[in-house]
């Protein structure tokens, strides 16, 4: 089989396949018309997010027998043609689940007690106690929305820390030892902490807006390692403006461009949307990281193991 690598991984996708017999073509710049040319030359595909594989695309590879994404999201790819032209989707959101669950701790340990702030007050000679007073964990109830790979492994991490959790998930019966199954409407009753955990599709697209933090009983703490238009940004300005939301750990962003190379500041964003953006750059209740919960030394090698096992046990 011929295999065509898309984006940069871990060298061993290359060292095992070609092992495997299989063939290896990297092309790590072309653009998306120049990728489409030569796409039917090939039975498999292995990215990242650097190039959209829509309809048009899909449809142009008429040899594909299957994608493999490097990570767990797969937004970027047209699931709906790809099942219909029998192409198998592959992806590995085990290699990355520690990596985010060990982020969104300390992303919320950081925010709850005034890390950055303070180091940096104390930095520049400033000494405050009384203001950097922090928030325990302790006592709280955590709200996971989403339990898949990244929720189980986020509620494992908070074993330690007395904290009650809580998930909503759209499947049964998936509660277990770290954290127990609830009705949406009972996670929005109880949780003090909400942390998103979830795919990006037509059902949770902007998922958080005006409309699901009215639900929220509590002033809450968000914590989003999931997709950026999860959460509608205007919605979370407001809110933390309002203190409904007492403080937002993102490590995505609404505004990311589709490859999550950078920040989208196009001309196409609305000034609202600038300011919105802009708030979140610059408030001391926002903790804001470049979509690396997941990126780990760890587990670049683990997300490609995982790609590399699961190709050769379907295509071997």
């Amino acid at each position: 089989m011929k295999i065509l690598l898309l984006d940069s991984n871990h060298p061993l996708i290359t060292e095992q396949l070609l092992a495997k017999g299989f063939v290896l073509e990297e092309d790590f710049t072309s653009s998306y018309d120049e990728v489409l040319q030569k796409i039917n030359q090939y039975d498999g595909i292995i990215i990242r997010s650097r190039i959209p594989l829509n309809k048009n695309f899909l449809e142009n590879a008429q040899n594909l027998k299957f994608i493999a994404r490097v990570g767990a999201g797969m937004e970027n790819i047209d699931l709906e043609t790809a099942k219909n032209l029998g192409i198998s989707l592959i992806n590995s959101p085990e290699g990355n689940r520690d990596a985010v669950a060990e982020h969104v701790v300390a992303m919320l340990l950081i925010l709850m007690n005034r890390l950055f702030i303070a180091s940096e007050e104390v930095k520049n000679g400033v000494w405050k106690r009384e203001e950097n007073r922090g928030d325990e964990l302790l006592g709280k109830t955590f709200g996971i929305i989403g339990y898949g790979n990244m929720g189980k492994a986020t509620a494992k991490r908070l074993s330690g820390f007395g904290v009650e959790v809580i998930f909503y998930d759209i499947l049964p019966n998936l509660e277990d030892e770290f954290a127990k199954q609830v009705s949406l409407e009972e996670l929005q009753e109880r949780a003090d902490i909400l942390s998103l955990h979830i795919p990006l599709d037509a059902s949770t697209e902007y998922l958080v807006d005006e409309n699901f933090i009215s639900k929220m009983k509590k002033n809450f703490y968000l914590v989003n390692t999931a997709r950026g238009k999860n959460v509608k940004t205007s919605a979370i300005v407001d809110a933390l403006k309002s203190g409904k939301v007492k403080a937002a750990a993102l490590d995505v962003l609404e505004y990311e461009k589709s490859s999550f190379e950078n920040l989208d500041t196009s001309t196409s964003l609305s000034a609202r949307n600038k300011e919105d953006l802009q708030f979140l750059l610059e408030s001391n209740q926002v903790i804001v990281t470049p979509h690396i919960a997941g990126w780990t030394h760890q587990s670049k090698e683990k997300l490609a193991q995982f790609i590399v096992d699961k190709i050769v046990q379907q295509f071997c």
